[in-house]
């Protein structure tokens, strides 16, 4: 299977019809239907790792201040504990802990949804460990693997460029220069292959604290370089900045 980083912008993307929910359409219709699917996350912080192993999570209505319709948004995809029981398994670097209380948080069924309207694809969530090191992430996300060639998609979501407090409400199509900055660095990173850039991706000026105030956007897309094999090429598509500081750039490995 090939792996996706999605960067989901807002919630409200998951009622509208809009580029972003075009493209992620679009992919959905380039890659096979996997056998199942692993999300992380921004929106699922933990301390430690853990994966979800529920038989039918719950959809996580957690944001607030949005119209009735988007709480009323439901995406009762099946779990696997199946497979969180084998990613508990197949991850050494780290200890997993099962989980049976977390659920479909906006991060994962407001895009998923439209790669997969029916929700008749099992999926779980993998957390971001808020104690890890983008390398250790990274090392993390490797062990992942072995699940691709079982029909696994594993799908990152978050935005490389997220900054919520510096959105400007009279730009709804144009990025600060700062932003910009950082997109072009991030996908130059992507296409050359330097990974070990991403490690110290914040450290690298102001611009970079700017666009990336704190990690939880930020990990989900090394999840997903991490898994990038030698020769698999990189697809980027939703590549547009918004509202000054909010980047929807999504990549497509392999």
């Amino acid at each position: 299977m090939p792996v996706l980083f999605l960067g989901h912008g807002s919630p409200m993307n998951a009622i509208e019809e809009n580029i972003f929910v075009e493209g992620w359409k679009n992919i959905g219709k380039t890659i096979p239907k996997p056998n199942a699917i692993i999300c992380i996350s921004a929106h699922w912080e933990t301390k430690g790792t853990k994966v979800m192993a529920l038989e039918q999570p719950k959809t996580i209505h957690d944001f607030y201040g949005f119209p009735q319709a988007l709480f009323d948004v439901e995406y009762p995809a099946p779990g696997s504990p199946e497979l969180a029981t084998k990613v508990k398994n197949l991850i050494k670097t780290t200890e997993i802990d099962l989980d049976k209380m977390w659920g479909f948080d906006h991060g994962s069924w407001s895009v998923i949804k439209f790669l997969y309207p029916e929700a008749d694809v099992p999926m779980i969530e993998l957390s971001l460990d808020v104690y890890k090191t983008p390398k250790e992430h990274y090392e993390l996300a490797k062990e992942l693997d072995a699940l691709r060639s079982k029909g696994v998609l594993i799908v990152g979501s978050g935005n490389v460029v997220h900054n919520l407090r510096a959105l400007n409400w009279n730009e709804p199509n144009a990025g600060y220069d700062w932003a910009y900055e950082v997109n072009d660095t991030f996908k130059n990173i992507v296409q050359t292959g330097h990974h070990d850039e991403l490690f110290n991706f914040v450290q690298k000026g102001s611009a970079f604290n700017l666009a990336v105030p704190s990690m939880e956007h930020y990990l989900p897309s090394i999840y997903a370089l991490a898994l990038q094999g030698k020769e698999e090429e990189v697809t980027l598509f939703n590549d547009k900045l918004i509202y000054g500081s909010l980047g929807m750039l999504s990549f497509k490995i392999g």
